[in-house]
């Protein structure tokens, strides 16, 4: 059966992540990136194509808990002759992160009584097609304490930890023990590139401290003020634990394919930098205080984009790297039989109009907190803002990808006309230099085109794109980067429509409707949590506080017990779907958390023209 998306812990190094199921099995792990192939891929597959348990036979979960503001997992096993503990995670040093390989520590603890306990291991690289090479040690045979090196090409995993040994018929490696009240096993797995010599296992009390403290002391420099003060400092942990510690890139999210349908076809890899998403991310960091070390973003995206800004890409590697083709992976049958499995994303070959004005917004941000731009940081921004010129007329792909002929998408013009209010704005409120006069004929020729071709008279609404008469979510975000006040006529006209023909009877917002064949993509997805999130937003600047608070009680009680949300919720089962955890739902909660708080919002009298 597999294992309800919510049931899953996220464990992480920032440098990448693993999945813990509720009932103790590491079901997804790739090393030593974000993107690079899992070792543990049982998420997409089954129990054969990898997996690390640990579990009290007979005992039941009693209850899981992050310990404090951190990322160390405590979970409690009840049985009917003891109570254990399992605390997982993965080590963070702050003084060698950029060096350190990477490091899974397991310890289970028996407080009361005695617990048996089971271990069942099955390595296997490249997402769960290769089977390792195997060596073992026994170092303190009194102890029951040995290694097992695992090798395959260019990886190694190396275990040290009470001992246990291969199955042959389950070409697993398993293990039982019985602990009496204050024993302990110690468990740590190591990758490491297979050249080089097994490094020294890091202690395990010195880490798990160190590791507590490195992420309790960054989220105590969170400045937020408002409701939901716990669930917004977990969104911004989640945030935190998808950024690369050693290059700045944010990921959307750390998993692959799983999918906006059970069943369906609409699977993607999350395991990348998309300039929006992170553009985004950086935004709600810097407004929660999050500033002293923002510019590692900026400077990810100056690296990113260099010698590229002609060819501006939606999405990069963690590094930068601009080619990430996409292919399927036949051996796996897909969470929920939903397959393809997809590695890579096709998407980054696309025109996306909108992404332009993201980055403009997020880098305005960091100006406004008090972070000038260099020579090398404004002129890359001019130049970004040329290739929005040169792609003027350009039909786009749109905010959501669609795999279908590109369109006027009114989103992404709104978004080149936020580009470029942001560039003149540079100019005018920072001092800065630039063609201001031709921004201002480019914003006002935006405006103007998108006042005609975006909103439909007749159904007094803007449209998803121009000449359509589809609506979209996205539209939410005229409002949000200040193209017309959240109060404007149109804006509440447009709002009305999305209510009606994209909001679920259960009260979750859709993105836009499938089955038009405007995504070029079979079948149906579920409500989209970000988008949610935005008529929250709209729903606190607009005089409606009360159904913004309903809204937010309806979406905080479908993230898991430890406050994680995915891409989306199926209402119909009862079930989190899409990429876990998502960084757009946990900057969505965010944003919309501060609405609720400060719904106040100044009309700008320019922008209603």
């Amino acid at each position: 059966m597999t294992t309800p998306l919510e049931d899953y812990a996220l464990l992480s190094d920032m440098r990448t992540a693993a999945l813990v199921s509720k009932e103790g099995s590491i079901d997804w792990l790739c090393v030593p990136r974000f993107d690079s192939q899992a070792v543990f891929t049982a998420l997409l597959g089954t129990e054969e194509h990898g997996h690390w348990t640990i579990e009290a036979p007979g005992g039941h979960v009693s209850s899981r808990r992050y310990i404090g503001d951190s990322f160390v997992l405590e979970t409690t096993w009840t049985t009917p002759t003891g109570v254990a503990t399992v605390t997982d995670f993965m080590p963070i040093d702050p003084g060698t992160q950029q060096y350190r390989f990477t490091d899974m520590m397991r310890v289970v603890h028996c407080l009361s009584g005695t617990v048996d306990i089971r271990t069942a291991l099955r390595l296997r690289f490249d997402y769960g097609r290769a089977t390792p090479y195997y060596r073992y040690w026994v170092n303190d045979p009194d102890e029951n304490i040995g290694e097992i090196l695992s090798v395959a090409g260019p990886d190694s995993l190396h275990l040290i930890g009470p001992y246990i040994t291969l199955n042959e018929d389950s070409n697993a490696h398993l293990g039982e023990f019985t602990l009496q009240e204050g024993d302990q096993l110690e468990w740590v797995l190591t990758w490491f590139p297979s050249h080089l010599q097994i490094p020294s296992a890091p202690d395990y009390s010195k880490a798990r401290d160190i590791t507590r403290h490195t992420w309790e002391s960054w989220a105590a420099g969170n400045t937020y003020t408002g409701e939901y003060q716990e669930e917004v400092k977990r969104s911004l942990l989640v945030l935190k634990a998808l950024t690369d510690a050693r290059t700045g890139g944010i990921v959307a999210a750390p998993t692959t394919s799983l999918p906006e349908e059970f069943g369906g076809q609409r699977n993607w890899d999350y395991r990348y930098v998309w300039l929006r998403d992170s553009a985004w991310t950086l935004e709600v960091l810097v407004e929660s205080g999050f500033i002293a070390r923002a510019t590692d973003w900026r400077d990810w995206l100056l690296r990113a984009i260099a010698g590229d800004s002609k060819q501006l890409r939606i999405m990069y590697g963690l590094r930068g790297e601009r080619h990430l083709p996409e292919f399927e992976l036949d051996h796996l049958p897909g969470y929920e039989d939903s397959r393809p499995v997809r590695i890579g994303n096709g998407a980054a070959e696309q025109y996306q109009a909108d992404v332009v004005g993201e980055v403009m917004i997020a880098l305005e941000t960091l100006r406004n907190a008090g972070i000038d731009d260099d020579e090398f940081s404004w002129d890359l921004q001019k130049s970004i803002l040329a290739f929005q010129e040169e792609m003027f007329d350009a039909k786009d792909h749109g905010i959501w990808e669609m795999r279908s002929a590109p369109a006027y998408f009114t989103h992404g013009r709104a978004m080149m006309w936020a580009a470029f209010d942001r560039g003149i704005k540079a100019v005018e409120n920072h001092g800065l230099t630039g063609p201001v006069e031709r921004w201002r004929e480019l914003r006002e020729a935006l405006r103007d085109e998108i006042l005609t071709h975006g909103w439909n008279d007749q159904l007094q609404s803007f449209t998803q794109t121009y000449g359509s008469t589809a609506v979209d979510a996205s539209l939410l975000q005229l409002a949000q980067v200040g193209f017309l006040p959240y109060t404007d006529p149109r804006m509440l006209a447009t709002v009305d429509r999305i209510e009606k023909e994209l909001l679920s009877d259960d009260g979750f917002l859709h993105r836009y409707p499938t089955g038009t064949g405007v995504d070029g993509i079979a079948g149906e997805e579920y409500p989209f949590l970000l988008c949610s999130f935005w008529l929250i937003e709209q729903y606190a600047h607009s005089g409606r506080l009360t159904e913004a608070c309903e809204m937010m009680q309806r979406i905080l009680a479908v993230s898991s017990d430890l406050g994680l949300l995915a891409e989306e919720y199926s209402p119909t089962n009862q079930r989190l779907a899409g990429n876990y955890p998502q960084a757009f739902s946990h900057l969505g909660l965010i944003r919309a958390a501060a609405a609720i708080s400060h719904p106040e919002t100044p009309v700008d009298p320019e922008a209603s023209r």
